[in-house]
């Protein structure tokens, strides 16, 4: 009997004891296991939306300059990246054989003179026998019989016509000297522009033949300091935005390889409506107009560019962070679980060809209703141990922020954007 009152004594004991520490031990179990939420705070001020796209730089303008005789090059007077004016000698074909032919019209040209000459001399003396004739059949008709006459007019009128055929072969080994001529300056290569040297295509000693097809020489970019191209190829679900940019002249920042710290500027030339489509992908090319005062941009570089296509100033934006948090249910007050479950059925990050079946059996103006609705979504605040649902329209969006359109959020709120990762380790 009195073992058994000892035995229940320290049952009491221990049952007290455990009691005792039950609360602490369980507020030190809730706290362990309490969730610790990544948050962000809703800030203010300005937005810029931008498309990003990758492009080739080019010259504004590439000159081919090519032969238009046959020969061998005797002489070179320009090299790779130098600056050349209208004019300057680039390079000489050898021409030993078209001066060969200027001398031989020459020749023909004189040739072709004297036997005007000769011509006109016979003409004379025909016209001065026809006049002593007709001098003598006047004062007597039995001096000279008219079969004598029609002698001397068709003979006058027979060289007459030789010496409108001389005079015609003299204009045609004119114009066969000129030929000559003009092939003769053409063996001297001179720059139809300013601008630098890109390409050389020849070296001394090698022959071009401009038989069928002129043979390119050189390649010249004028204005390469005042003006440079940017060729980007832009999607086509971002061409009208584009569009808009250039309406409004937004400008174009963009960055080079050679230069990763140093920012470009330059404005929106032209979008050229020659699509390309690549694998079901359609992209327009978009041309960029910077200028290239310091030589910096070269011809066939890479261009990563970012056109501004629209700002907000001074508005309330919501991280981005936060509109991509889904949270689960058990993590959310019971009120706003049906708000949950349908974004659920909207979840990206459901399989992409169930996403696009759905949206293809759409009709078009549902589609468009749909992307308008994609606009109204929800961010979550911490409220005690669950999350509550604060329901946003949102705007422009950047690459951290979007715009609060609507909405019961003001600058300085926090907004959950995920859950922290447990501590690893034994504790301390």
């Amino acid at each position: 009997m009195r073992m058994l009152i000892k035995i229940l004594i320290v049952l009491v004991i221990l049952a007290g004891g455990a009691a005792a520490a039950y609360k602490p031990m369980a507020e030190s179990w809730a706290k362990r296991n309490k969730i610790l939420w990544r948050t962000a705070t809703v800030e203010q001020g300005d937005i810029i939306s931008v498309v990003n796209s990758t492009g080739t730089v080019k010259p504004k303008l590439r000159v081919v300059i090519g032969s238009f005789v046959s020969g061998p090059i005797k002489e070179l007077f320009c090299d790779f990246n130098q600056e050349i004016k209208v004019g300057d000698l680039m390079a000489t074909v050898d021409p030993t054989i078209y001066q060969a032919n200027v001398f031989r019209d020459e020749a023909s040209i004189a040739s072709r003179e004297a036997d005007v000459f000769r011509v006109k001399a016979q003409l004379q003396q025909a016209i001065n026998d026809e006049k002593r004739a007709i001098a003598l059949r006047t004062e007597d008709e039995t001096f000279i019989a008219q079969a004598e006459m029609d002698k001397f007019k068709f003979a006058r009128l027979s060289l007459d016509a030789q010496l409108k055929v001389a005079e015609t072969g003299v204009a045609q080994a004119q114009g066969t000297l000129e030929n000559s001529q003009a092939n003769l300056n053409y063996t001297k290569i001179r720059s139809p522009v300013d601008g630098i040297v890109i390409e050389r295509k020849i070296d001394p000693g090698q022959t071009v033949a401009a038989s069928f097809q002129t043979p390119e020489l050189f390649i010249v970019a004028p204005d390469m300091r005042k003006e440079m191209h940017i060729h980007a190829s832009v999607d086509e679900a971002d061409i009208g935005w584009i569009k808009l940019a250039q309406q409004k002249k937004y400008p174009v920042t963009f960055t080079v390889d050679a230069y990763p710290e140093k920012l470009f500027d330059g404005t929106i030339l032209a979008i050229r409506l020659a699509a390309t489509t690549t694998q079901n992908v359609v992209t327009y090319p978009v041309v960029v107009s910077a200028a290239n005062p310091d030589l910096d941009l070269l011809p066939s570089m890479t261009a990563s560019l970012s056109f501004q296509v629209d700002h907000r100033d001074d508005v309330v934006k919501i991280p981005n962070a936060a509109l991509r948090f889904y949270p689960s249910a058990k993590q959310v007050r019971p009120a706003d679980i049906p708000i949950l479950e349908g974004q659920a059925q909207a979840n990206p990050n459901d399989e992409q060809g169930e996403a696009q079946q759905s949206e293809k059996s759409l009709s078009a103006q549902e589609r468009a209703q749909l992307r308008k609705d994609r606009n109204r979504r929800h961010v979550w605040v911490a409220e005690g141990d669950l999350l509550r649902a604060v329901e946003v329209t949102t705007g422009l969006s950047d690459s951290q922020f979007t715009e609060l359109v609507t909405g019961q959020l003001q600058k300085g709120d926090v907004l959950v954007t995920g859950v922290q990762a447990p501590a690893t380790g034994p504790p301390r």
